[in-house]
């Protein structure tokens, strides 16, 4: 069964600003802290950094939840790379049939809004993932908004 979730942040930050933090490794493995650590090639600072040809796999990384526990590998994989607006990922995982992540920004006149939205097919039983996955996004942008607060101050 197919599974759609939408998550929307008002950021009080520059849109550019917003864009390099969902771009660089080090700012995604940070929204992702500490529920899920993934592995990066060596030297990857950011997805723009990176040859992009539309559905090819960029990498092959290990997913690690806790950054303990290892739960699958996932070959991220873009669809669409639209710099300063959007992103969509559709990557293989070994724990989901299908993985599709579409990240969006938009300028406000007081900062960005940063949507993502998901598009999934679970192994598991959707009651199970659905608030997984709530749970896990919601902190992510948690995670963004505490950022973009304290660079506002």
């Amino acid at each position: 069964m197919t599974l759609k979730l939408s998550f929307t942040s008002t950021l009080p930050a520059d849109p550019q600003c917003v864009w390099r933090w969902i771009t660089d490794v080090r700012s995604l493995r940070a929204e992702m802290h500490p529920w899920l650590w993934m592995s990066l090639p060596k030297g990857l600072c950011n997805l723009e950094d990176l040859p992009f040809e539309p559905g090819q796999p960029l990498f092959t990384s290990w997913l690690w939840l806790f950054g303990i526990i290892p739960i699958g590998t996932c070959q991220l994989t873009l669809q669409s790379l639209n710099p300063g607006v959007s992103l969509v990922e559709q990557s293989p995982t070994t724990f989901m049939r299908r993985w599709r992540h579409a990240r969006r920004i938009e300028v406000l006149a007081d900062g960005t809004r940063l949507t993502d939205e998901l598009t999934i097919d679970p192994l598991l039983p959707t009651m199970l993932v659905r608030p997984l996955l709530q749970f896990f996004f919601n902190s992510r942008h948690r995670t963004l908004r505490r950022r973009a607060a304290r660079l506002s101050l």
